[in-house]
């Protein structure tokens, strides 16, 4: 898929963020408020190392908190932003952040790998023709395209080592992990729409296309 929507930032692979998911009871229902520091800093690891989930929740209000990250992006562009939620900037223990998307999780605590998730973000992720991408499959045959890499569930990981990164992960049955060179750009536009979300074992998260 291409698209004619012009791009707000490129240069974009390889970058590095970190989320911070305040996770809230509300209506019988648990919702993430999702704080990154993406455009704002490269989530300097002293300050990430310094971030106490137990702390953060109790001075957010929040039931939990997930510390997503420290991540890299996958995607060679974004563009058209929407403001999916009011962009509040918050410090979290000297690291900034900004509220940047919603995440309905459910009545269901399960935050394990392979699970779909819906994501209220309002991007346009662009990945280049001739880059290479790396994706999970589903027995159906649909593609989650990786957006984005995680370190902090093993340091090593790093973009070399998505090669052979199918030998690793323990996928449900019917899965599977494949990586290859886009003949073509790849937009995955979720402006007008939730975004669909996976992760695998690792936390690293893939997106699907459509």
């Amino acid at each position: 898929m291409t698209s004619t929507t012009p791009r707000l930032i490129s240069d974009m692979r390889g970058v590095r963020y970190g989320e911070v998911l305040c996770v809230y009871l509300r209506d019988g229902a648990l919702h993430a408020e999702v704080y990154g520091t993406q455009m704002l800093n490269d989530c300097p690891q002293e300050l990430w190392d310094g971030l106490d989930a137990s702390a953060i929740a109790q001075e957010m209000g929040a039931t939990f908190v997930k510390l997503n990250g420290p991540r890299y992006w996958m995607i060679d562009g974004a563009g058209a932003k929407v403001a999916v939620v009011e962009p509040v900037f918050h410090e979290f223990n000297g690291l900034n952040m900004r509220r940047i998307a919603t995440l309905d999780l459910g009545t269901s605590l399960n935050t394990g790998p392979y699970t779909i998730r819906n994501v209220n973000r309002g991007a346009i992720f662009f990945f280049d023709a001739g880059s290479r991408v790396h994706e999970l499959v589903d027995p159906d045959g649909t593609a989650y395209v990786m957006q984005a890499y995680c370190v902090g569930v093993d340091p090593t990981t790093d973009e070399a080592s998505l090669l052979t990164l199918g030998d690793r992960l323990s996928m449900p049955e019917g899965w599977a992990y494949r990586t290859r060179i886009l003949d073509e750009e790849l937009v995955v536009d979720t402006s007008a729409t939730v975004a669909t979300v996976i992760q695998d074992e690792f936390e690293n998260t893939y997106t699907r296309p459509y």
